[in-house]
């Protein structure tokens, strides 16, 4: 576990630097009165939104595959077996 503990009082005093390691990927579990309270971890990074007619028009300029991918595989299973 890579997890740092610190206090809840060395917590408030140290925010920002606390706040900068998280953002970097080391995660802080602040203690209060010794015990786990809270965990300080990295926000997860918002995902970009796929254009649906930019993915169409590049699927559509692609060759269609002659056989099913389930055939394929088969195919190739029962080609290396005995």
């Amino acid at each position: 576990m890579n997890d740092e503990i610190v206090s809840l009082r060395k917590a408030k005093a140290q925010l920002s630097e606390l706040a900068e390691r998280a953002a970097s990927g080391v995660d802080t579990v602040i203690a209060k009165h010794g015990r786990p309270a809270a965990r300080l971890t990295a926000a997860l990074a918002s995902r970009k939104r796929v254009d649906l007619a930019m993915l169409r028009e590049l699927t559509d300029s692609q060759q269609r595959q002659p056989e099913s991918a389930a055939k394929a595989v088969r195919r190739l299973r029962d080609a290396t077996r005995y």
